[in-house]
Formats: structure tokens, C-alpha cells, sequence
């Protein structure tokens, strides 16, 4: 039996997943071009919203429901994941201080992570063909 909600949180924590290694990733190369401030911010700001998402799909995927309350769930889910990403990144440079540049690159590279990791679901783009010569059914 398919379960569209086991699927879909499947692959949130596969995009959570590689949004966090992205976030090591972008704090050790700021480590080592700029030093430990810009690799801290450049941490916080793909953490930031690694979190955020983690958020947005335990608020939007908890179980199968109606079309209106999935998608209020939703976009409570989306509103809540920019609330705690805004919050964590004031916090990071209001009151730590920390470089906004890096912190804002880290953002940016969990954003790409997270696209990535989204669209690697085994399809191959705009064929409508599964990489193993299956097809999608349409209906």
C-alpha cells in the first residue's frame, strides 16, 4: 500500500539530511578560508534552516487529512520554517554579533541542498520515465 505522507516524510528527512552535511560542509570551508566567526555563521545560518524544515514537515506531515487542512498545515508549516530561520539568523547577528556575509552563504547553501535533495527522487527530469524504464501512471 502506498502511504503519500510516509513518502513525503521520507523525503523531507532525506532533504534535513543533506541540508545538515551542507551545513558542516559550508562551516569547515569558511573555517578554513576566513577563520572560526565566519565558519560559526556560515554553520548557524544552514542550521538555521535545517531547522526550519525539519519544523515545516513535522507541522505539515503528521497524517493523512483533507485537501483544506493539508494545505493549511502547509502553509503553516512554510510560515513557521521562515519565522524560526528569521529568528535564528537576528539572534545570531544582533546579539552574537557574528558576520552576516557567511551566514547568509551558509543560507544560501542549504536553500541549493535543499532543492537537490528534493529533485533526487530517481526521475530523471521532464521524460516522465523512472532511471529504471518504468513510467509514471498519469492517474
Amino acid at each position: 500500500m502506498y502511504d503519500p505522507i510516509a513518502a513525503g516524510r521520507r523525503s523531507a528527512l532525506r532533504a534535513v539530511a543533506v541540508q545538515a552535511g551542507i551545513a558542516a560542509l559550508a562551516a569547515v570551508l569558511f573555517l578554513l578560508w576566513q577563520g572560526w566567526r565566519a565558519a560559526l555563521a556560515a554553520g548557524i545560518g544552514a542550521t538555521a534552516l535545517v531547522l526550519g524544515n525539519a519544523a515545516m514537515a513535522w507541522l505539515a506531515l503528521p497524517r493523512i487529512v483533507h485537501a483544506r487542512v493539508a494545505l493549511g498545515r502547509l502553509m503553516l508549516g512554510v510560515l513557521t520554517k521562515w519565522c524560526v530561520v528569521v529568528l535564528i539568523l537576528w539572534v545570531a547577528i544582533g546579539a552574537w554579533r557574528l558576520p552576516p556575509l557567511p551566514m547568509l552563504a551558509g543560507l544560501v547553501a542549504g536553500l541549493l541542498g535543499y532543492l537537490l535533495a528534493l529533485n533526487a527522487d530517481g526521475t530523471r527530469f521532464g521524460t516522465g520515465r523512472l532511471l529504471d524504464g518504468g513510467t509514471h501512471s498519469k492517474g
